[in-house]
């Protein structure tokens, strides 16, 4: 069985052809293989006009790629004041709901490191997530995020997928996903099993255009997330100090 299927199989920063050559090595000839993706990508419909064995195919069709549970809204911030805006909201769900549980996605590994450096600052119970840490570690952080020591969890794209954390109540997007794929993976960390959820993204000038490619992909409009924008601007210097005294002794990534 490999489940995520299309990541598994793709070429590029990850690549697990070594260890399927190696599990296949180890497993029969004769066997059945069954691939699971939430996304169907040209690699896997090669693989299936390449079977010889009539493969069976099924997928799930919908007129939406996330559920309707999902309250999914955009945030327009400049990019000075993102990192502002990101402390504000998480402040604001931590005093409405003490108990919910909040994933924030960012772009790159010196990043997470930062803001989750930076949220503790704020005495924010936060653990990141991401590549560069290793496998020990990783399960460690994702442990404690599970059973909500850390309510806060910050995350790279490595947190996206693959992971059955059902008791999630925001995504927050540090940044607009490049990629509407990587939008519904993000966002699908929350409302799951029928349960709602909210997933905010913060859009900057920069971002309009791929904030228009996921919108066309859902075939759903996001709504405006309205905030106080003078209580963001109340805490814009302790923020962006705190920021740069954290970004000086981060790891690099």
């Amino acid at each position: 069985v490999l489940d995520e299927a299309d990541r598994l199989l793709e070429q590029g920063s990850a690549d697990f052809s070594a260890d399927l050559e190696l599990i296949l090595g180890a497993v029969p000839a004769r066997r059945q293989t069954l691939l699971f993706s939430a996304t169907l990508t040209a690699t896997l419909s090669q693989l299936r006009a390449l079977a010889a064995n009539s493969p069976f195919f099924w997928e799930a069709t919908s007129q939406v790629r996330t559920v309707e549970e999902l309250e999914q809204r955009y945030l327009l911030v400049p990019e000075a004041l993102k990192d502002a805006h990101l402390v504000h909201l998480v402040q604001s769900f931590q005093d409405q709901h003490e108990d919910w549980a909040i994933i924030i996605f960012t772009k790159t590994c010196k990043d997470c490191q930062v803001l989750n450096m930076m949220l503790r600052k704020f005495n924010f119970p936060s653990v990141a997530l991401h590549s560069m840490m290793k496998q020990k570690q990783r399960f460690a952080a994702l442990a404690k995020f599970k059973s909500s020591i850390f309510k806060i969890l910050i995350a790279t794209d490595v947190a996206a997928r693959g992971l059955d954390i059902p008791a999630v109540q925001v995504v927050i997007n540090h940044n607009t996903p490049g990629l509407p794929k990587i939008y519904i993976h993000r966002v699908g960390r929350t409302a799951r099993a029928g349960r709602s959820g909210v997933a905010i993204t913060l859009v900057t000038q920069y971002d309009i255009h791929l904030v228009h490619a996921i919108e066309e992909e859902i075939k759903l409009q996001l709504k405006e997330f309205c905030v106080q924008e003078q209580q963001v601007l109340d805490i814009l210097t302790h923020v962006n100090v705190t920021r740069r005294e954290c970004e000086i002794v981060s790891v690099p990534g």
